[in-house]
């Protein structure tokens, strides 16, 4: 059988298709933006035809730049947004509704609501997750509850729901397999960790009907195959995975205590709890890593809002830097003697705080202050923030010698001076690899490894090769002072209430 894997990566602004060949290199890509769509302010929509039209392009662009036809893909793997939802029906397939993304913040009334209830701490129980707009079951409520007939028409079966990988499965498959996995099923807010399974007491607080609902599977698994008619053959797909828990499969992070940061335009960290299932006393989520051959593996996640962002504020915003990929050399040239710090607040504060009324600010700023600590002060914020969620990942669970290994992936891990900052403000080894599109990867070797023509996990992680370690090399008094000066600002920063 042949070793090459297609790998479906959809995101939030664009469609990717990586093909991998046996040795598990990049053999061709197909890239493809799509239309974002912001009908009232704080909705974001996407339409799912568009999505499902990029998505066919750019399998059928990186199948004709790898030279390869369907017959030498063993099987396909996918990754996607997670929390973005869609609502479409049970037989034409046609989409309801615009998919409401994982941004959007329409359903904060209802979270408000359940939350006034006192129901949050029994939502957190059983899934893991804070009551917030951010996840899919208060979306799928406001589609049934917003759509004209739509309520009756889900209660007679006749509508089916899911994240974009279930959607994608159905249209694949042409309407025979109704599935997603483990992971996007742990970011509904409708799925019981601990027990696999959609939450009966959940789905009835927020009036959704368990018959649109996927069944949920493993991680590596058979997620039926691709009409013929599509790209030339049938394709089976054998793998699926959320964005983050993918880039965590692909970093390899297989071992209790590893972790994993991407660098975006926000940060999202994991970090592997394996079968322990922690409840974080610090506003962390709980959620699942993966789940392979039946057996679960869990995670502590924090989400920083702004990264990559806050450069680009930088550059786009008020124009103190001329190009963002500079921002490191820049940062290199900061006077030692001024301490400015900057708070990215600008869509609040994400976790261990949870401040969503935090606005950003800037302090420690003298006559002398220029572009190069600006610079410093954004990248420096980025190593701040990852160490505030470190903190907090150590508290809710004891790694025993406290020790962490941090993966970084992402565009902002590029910069020599960032990844060295972000070693030195942890005091812990910072490992970039050799191979940066980790979430493909990731989609990829569950489907790979499923099929037979990849390596398992043990091997795999074999297979991970290092580009560089930063290693901390600040001196523990200044580190100290730094971090002292962030948690004032943070401080100074949070809102009153």
């Amino acid at each position: 059988m042949s070793g090459f894997i297609l790998a479906i990566d959809q995101g939030t602004t664009s469609s990717r298709a990586i093909v991998f060949d046996q040795a598990m290199k990049v053999a061709g890509v197909g890239q493809k933006e799509f239309a974002q769509h912001f009908p009232a302010s704080g909705w974001v929509e996407h339409d799912p035809e568009e999505i499902w039209d990029s998505v066919v392009s750019t399998c059928k662009t990186a199948l004709k730049k790898a030279g390869k036809d369907a017959a030498d893909i063993a099987a396909i793997g996918i990754t996607n947004q997670r929390e973005t939802i869609v609502i479409w029906d049970k037989v034409s397939g046609k989409p309801i509704h615009n998919a409401i993304v994982w941004q959007d913040r329409r359903t904060a009334p209802l979270c408000a609501k359940l939350k006034k209830q006192g129901l949050e701490p029994r939502f957190t129980k059983k899934t893991g997750l804070l009551l917030d707009p951010y996840f899919s079951g208060t979306k799928i409520a406001w589609l049934l509850d917003h759509v004209k007939g739509a309520r009756k028409r889900a209660e007679r079966g006749e509508l089916l729901a899911g994240t974009i990988d279930s959607f994608l499965i159905w249209r694949l498959t042409g309407g025979k397999v109704h599935a997603t996995d483990a992971t996007n099923a742990s970011r509904t807010l409708v799925y019981n960790i601990e027990k696999n399974a959609w939450d009966v007491e959940l789905l009835d607080i927020l009036r959704i009907p368990a018959v649109m609902l996927p069944e949920v599977k493993d991680c590596a698994a058979d997620f039926g195959v691709t009409q013929k008619s599509l790209f030339g053959a049938e394709i089976p797909i054998l793998g699926v995975a959320g964005d983050q828990q993918a880039a965590t499969i692909g970093q390899a992070c297989f071992e209790p205590g590893m972790m994993k940061s991407t660098y975006g335009t926000g940060c999202f960290a994991i970090l592997n709890t394996g079968s322990d299932i922690v409840r974080s006393k610090n506003r962390l989520l709980t959620t699942i890593a993966y789940r392979l051959d039946g057996k679960t593996t869990y995670a502590l996640e924090g989400s920083i809002f702004v990264a990559g962002a806050a450069v680009q504020w930088l550059r786009d915003g008020i124009k103190v830097i001329g190009r963002a990929e500079h921002s490191g050399e820049l940062a290199a040239k900061a006077d030692d003697t001024q301490h400015v710090y900057l708070v990215p607040a600008f869509v609040g504060l994400g976790a261990p705080h949870w401040d969503a009324e935090a606005r950003g600010a800037i302090y420690g700023l003298t006559r002398n202050t220029g572009p190069e600590e600006f610079a410093r002060a954004a990248l420096e914020s980025v190593a701040y923030q990852t160490r505030d969620l470190l903190d907090a990942m150590r508290k809710d669970w004891k790694t025993g010698n406290g020790k962490t290994v941090l993966r970084v992936d992402g565009g902002m891990v590029a910069s020599d001076w960032t990844m060295q900052r972000l070693a030195d403000i942890l005091d812990a080894p910072v490992d970039r690899p050799t191979v940066l599109e980790t979430t493909a990867l990731g989609a990829a070797w569950l489907a790979g490894s499923r099929a037979g023509v990849w390596p398992k996990a043990k091997e795999f992680s074999k297979a991970w090769a290092l580009n560089r370690q930063f290693t901390p090399q600040m001196e523990p008094k200044l580190r100290a002072a730094k971090l002292k000066g962030w948690h004032d600002a943070v401080r100074r920063t949070l809102s009153p209430n």
